[in-house]
């Protein structure tokens, strides 16, 4: 008996541990970058004495990453999930980029001020050698994939590579708004929205706005007049 409450001890005492270093190690790479940030540093700041703490529950600074974003895109997920479901087979353009958007601003919201996950994640996706486990992580969500799907459905007719542009373009508007707002609640400067949902809002009406602009053309040699 004494052998089992010992490892339900001792395992529930590695999971705080873990989620110290996970805090921390967010909070750092949100403020800091991810590269200027030693595992050392991160095991201090989670109060670890040891500072292999780091190497020892996570492996590489690659792993801390990822299972910083997984923290974070699980509760995102299940939002995404409900809104998805609510608008079923919707052929409003608005309606699927607020499933894109609302879920992490809701999140953010939860989590409660300060939050870094949204800066983190902008240090992230700027970071050539970690980028792709921020894509990584959004290809595997089941609903954004739906939501991709629907949104394109709803743009038959714009080009591929078009789209294609429009859709990095998407992606860094969502990644730089949203950590941009969240560095300025953090340091307690003014915002142009009150709330996440309003932030949500001003997001949304930008990105239908772009996704629906007119293209531009142009002629190139050897097109018929």
């Amino acid at each position: 008996m004494g052998t089992v409450n010992d490892a339900t001890t001792q395992s529930t005492r590695a999971s705080a541990t873990r989620e110290l270093i996970l805090t921390a190690a967010e909070r750092l790479f949100a403020e800091h970058g991810v590269l200027a940030v030693s595992n050392r540093q991160v095991s201090e700041a989670a109060g670890q004495g040891n500072n292999t703490a780091v190497g020892y529950h996570f492996g590489t600074k690659a792993d801390l990453v990822r299972a910083i974003a997984r923290k974070h895109s699980a509760p995102i997920e299940e939002l995404r999930q409900r809104m998805v479901a609510e608008i079923a087979d919707s052929t409003d353009v608005r309606d699927w980029i607020g499933c894109l958007i609302r879920p992490v601003t809701e999140h953010l919201a939860a989590v409660g001020s300060p939050t870094w996950f949204a800066r983190f994640g902008a240090q992230v996706m700027t970071d050539p050698s970690l980028r792709q486990i921020m894509v990584d992580e959004s290809l595997s969500s089941p609903s954004l994939v739906r939501i991709v799907e629907g949104l394109y459905r709803c743009l038959p007719d714009l080009p591929d590579d078009v789209r294609a542009e429009r859709a990095d373009m998407a992606r860094q508007l969502l990644v730089h708004m949203v950590a941009e707002r969240e560095r300025a609640l953090a340091d307690g400067t003014p915002t142009p929205r009150a709330t996440w949902a309003e932030a949500a809002d001003g997001i949304v009406d930008a990105l239908v706005g772009m996704w629906q602009a007119p293209i531009t053309t142009y002629k190139r040699e050897g097109d018929e007049p």
